[in-house]
């Protein structure tokens, strides 16, 4: 049977279909329980991934290389300064040369556009590990840690508190319209999403029967959530206005009395982390020093409260990415989707 993820790119989610979602997701689930029970999953055997960092990162490049290690494969690093791409060498001619040594290329950056060309020339799958439109990667990783403390994705409902235009809140946006989940953003009216974002997402909940819903009011937002889950107030290149934020999204903050207006005791906690939930960071300190913040985006309490499932949320970027690479390079059984 063919397999329909075979040679292709991972760089929005709004590329797949529900069921082709539904089933990287299970999939990775799958791919959780073999590395659990240490049973071997070499699906990319032999094969050479190519890892390119514009920003840095924690999560990404840890899971992407113990994942393409558990296949089979062969990771190898190019932070900025260890390529040429986009200062000395165009987008197309640097995916040219990788995609005739590598079997498949990882991005994480800036530019989406630099992502969808690295695909268009390479010639090989490529995977956005992050971009400052869309953050594929992140959303199979928290859909994944939903399903597995509910069982079900549809008809949950899911509230961003935040920063409602950054990635995060854009891919959370679409990615649950097209599995079916609610999902409310939470976030003053400056920092509402791109409209063009909200009408791609209200048109896959007009299929799926998932509802959206863009507030600043808490009440509204809240009340019947299932998943509280925020992110950092300022996204990376943005630092010039860590000010303006702090004093635009304090009233975001996700605290104790947040997570009661919800009035569910089954509710989860998610973020896709770093956290600011106290001043054990330099970020953490300067807000302290600068705004008298000790706690940001999430509270202490709340970041280690027993509602907290973001460290399984972590762990799971590993498995749906390893899910994501051998889907679409190797060959697993993949049946009718």
């Amino acid at each position: 049977m063919t397999n329909i993820f075979k040679g292709r790119h991972f760089l929005a989610e709004k590329d797949f279909t529900r069921a082709e979602l539904e089933w990287l997701i299970d999939f990775a689930a799958h791919l959780k329980d073999l590395k659990k029970c240490n049973i071997p999953h070499r699906y990319l055997e032999g094969k050479n991934i190519a890892l390119l960092f514009e920003k840095t990162s924690t999560r990404t490049r840890a899971a992407f290389t113990v994942a393409a290690i558990d296949l089979g494969a062969h990771p190898e690093y190019l932070g900025t300064n260890d390529i040429q791409l986009g200062k000395k060498e165009s987008t197309e001619d640097t995916a040219k040369v990788l995609g005739r040594m590598f079997d498949g290329i990882e991005f994480r950056g800036f530019s989406q556009k630099m992502v969808e060309e690295l695909a268009e020339f390479s010639g090989v799958p490529v995977w956005n590990g992050l971009t400052d439109e869309w953050h594929p990667t992140q959303m199979l990783a928290d859909y994944l840690t939903v399903k597995e403390n509910f069982g079900k994705l549809e008809g949950l409902t899911l509230v961003y508190c935040g920063d409602g235009r950054n990635n995060v809140a854009n891919s959370l946006l679409v990615t649950g319209a097209i599995l079916g989940v609610n999902v409310h953003i939470f976030s003053p009216k400056e920092l509402f999403p791109d409209e063009t974002v909200v009408a791609l997402a209200e048109g896959f909940a007009k299929e799926s029967g998932a509802r959206v819903l863009i507030t600043f009011n808490a009440d509204e937002a809240v009340k019947g959530a299932d998943v509280l889950y925020t992110d950092v107030w300022v996204s990376m290149g943005e630092e010039s206005k860590f000010e303006e934020r702090v004093k635009l999204l304090k009233p975001y903050q996700v605290n104790m009395d947040l997570v009661k207006k919800a009035e569910n005791e089954n509710l989860i906690f998610l973020h896709c982390l770093p956290a600011f939930h106290d001043t054990n960071t330099v970020y953490g300190k300067d807000g302290a020093e600068k705004f008298g913040l000790e706690e940001m985006e999430v509270t202490d309490e709340v970041f280690r409260s027993k509602y907290a499932r973001h460290f399984d949320q972590a762990e799971n970027r590993m498995h749906t990415i390893k899910a994501v690479m051998a889907a679409t390079l190797g060959d697993p059984f993949v049946p009718r989707v």
